[in-house]
């Protein structure tokens, strides 16, 4: 028995030999490095300690309970919630966004469940969650642009979005795309006025803008936000996945819930969207922010400052980039600078960065509804890690921008520029595309060489999402993901 537990745990360790490494501060993006290897070392012995425990209900397991009551607890003293915030913790970001979009259609219809068709009105820089969301529960997503410069959205915009049937009004602390924090106080006196819902998405910057010095109130400070989410598993370095979804009002909170005792098994009652769940991500965090206090928190949020402010001075010292906006909290987006006599195309530059060792992220460009455009963008999140790699990643960034300054931006593989030329046509319409059987989608991906053999020329394929139907890109790459999964 110990030799087969040893060839398997031999089989997991070459298996991971292959993933990008999710410590020392060389992938900026995915990962939440705390830099503090007892933190890792407390996480996994505290999930090992909870492994076998069924999150579903508390009065047979105790200790979810207590464990859930004392994270929720840390969330809203750290976001200025009174005795009439309450919350759960999720699996992530993804589901603590659904049901703060389930819980406000609920609440407005008054009833579980409805059907009754509404909107939801978010920034074009909210996160996908919202999209899903708004998929999932039978609602209108309506967009709201940003400014292409600033990356922030207009109050007045938001105000002329939100209809009769809005039930939930969307911004971001920060955004993702570029780090702007979105202008909660002016959208909370909206919502307020007309009596909607208003979620604050925290779920990157939650656990870190907290300790980041001086900033416009985002939280229930404000006194029109009816929910926040923030993600444990990210600023609150605990292993995927950990979020926290607070709601201020216990009527308004307990529409998230789903509960039936009108069947012949034991009464159900859920407040998130699992049944049976796992708690050892919640463990971990519980036993992560026990071992931290704000105390340590503030420390690991000064290190990440002080390298998120190096590494905007860097980029804006970059000739042909310019850093998106004001990032607030420890991320940041960098575009090429229009205005540079030679600018940086910023995917270009991601690839030539990671020929030097670090991880980037590509962002596509894209047109908003109003008709302006949102630059292609590279993004970096930073970690307490980002510290120990700071000044060989500073000189990553500066090189890579010298070997591509003045080159022509990435342009898409040749097969997917003949496709947009068949749309462009009218040969063939995104709704037929999208329609198309798996394996003529994936002949496409093969004729353009996207199939997950060998390495990936990101900057060329974010091209070709940026060319084609936006609709047939995602139909694309959920085939290409699917495939990675069924090889």
């Amino acid at each position: 028995m110990k030799t087969r537990s040893k060839e398997i745990l031999a089989r997991l360790r070459a298996l991971r030999a292959g993933d990008a490494p999710t410590h020392g501060g060389r992938v900026l993006s995915y990962v939440y490095d705390s830099g503090v290897a007892e933190l890792d070392e407390l996480a996994a012995q505290a999930a090992r300690e909870v492994h076998a425990v069924n999150g579903l209900d508390p009065t047979v397991f105790p200790s979810a309970g207590v464990i859930e009551s004392e994270l929720v607890q840390f969330a809203r003293t750290l976001f200025h919630g009174d005795g009439s915030v309450v919350g759960n913790v999720t699996t992530g970001g993804t589901e603590s966004c659904i049901l703060a979009v389930l819980g406000a259609r609920d609440a407005a219809s008054g009833t579980a469940g409805s059907s009754k068709a509404g909107s939801i009105v978010f920034p074009i820089t909210a996160h996908a969650a919202f999209r899903k969301a708004a998929h999932l529960l039978g609602l209108e997503a309506i967009v709201v642009p940003v400014d292409p410069v600033s990356g922030l959205p207009s109050p007045h915009g938001v105000a002329d979005a939100v209809r009769d049937d809005t039930v939930l009004v969307v911004a971001s602390a920060p955004s993702y795309p570029f780090a702007t924090l979105d202008p909660i106080a002016d959208i909370a006196a909206i919502t307020s006025d007309r009596g909607i819902a208003f979620h604050v998405d925290a779920c990157i910057g939650g656990f870190a803008l907290p300790w980041w010095g001086e900033l416009p109130a985002w939280d229930f400070a404000v006194p029109g936000v009816t929910s926040i989410s923030a993600d444990l598993h990210k600023y609150g370095y605990a292993p995927k996945g950990a979020s926290v979804l607070l709601v201020r009002g216990r009527d308004r909170h307990r529409h998230q819930y789903f509960g039936t005792t009108d069947w012949p098994g034991y009464p159900v009652v859920n407040p998130t969207l699992l049944g049976s769940r796992s708690i050892t991500s919640m463990a971990a965090a519980w036993a992560i922010v026990t071992y931290l206090g704000e105390a340590g928190f503030a420390e690991l949020t000064g290190r990440m400052h002080d390298s998120t402010t190096a590494l905007i001075a860097a980029v804006r010292a970059i000739p042909g980039l310019r850093v998106v906006g004001a990032p607030a909290g420890p991320l940041l987006a960098v575009a090429a600078d229009a205005d540079a006599p030679e600018p940086v195309d910023p995917h270009l530059w991601l690839n030539a960065v990671a020929r030097r060792g670090f991880s980037l992220q590509a962002q596509p460009s894209l047109q908003q509804p109003d008709g302006t455009t949102l630059p292609r963008t590279t993004h970096l999140t930073v970690t307490p890690a980002t510290a120990v790699v700071q000044g060989e990643l500073v000189a990553a960034l500066v090189s890579a921008a010298d070997e591509v300054r003045g080159l022509a931006p990435a342009e898409p593989p040749a097969a997917l520029a003949e496709l947009a030329r068949l749309f462009g046509d009218g040969v063939l319409t995104p709704e037929q595309a999208v329609s198309l059987p798996s394996e003529d989608i994936y002949s496409a991906l093969q004729a353009a060489g996207v199939t997950g053999d060998g390495e990936l020329d990101m900057a060329s394929i974010l091209a070709g999402v940026e060319l084609l139907p936006r609709d047939v890109s995602a139909r694309m790459l959920i085939e290409f993901l699917a495939r990675v999964i069924e090889k």
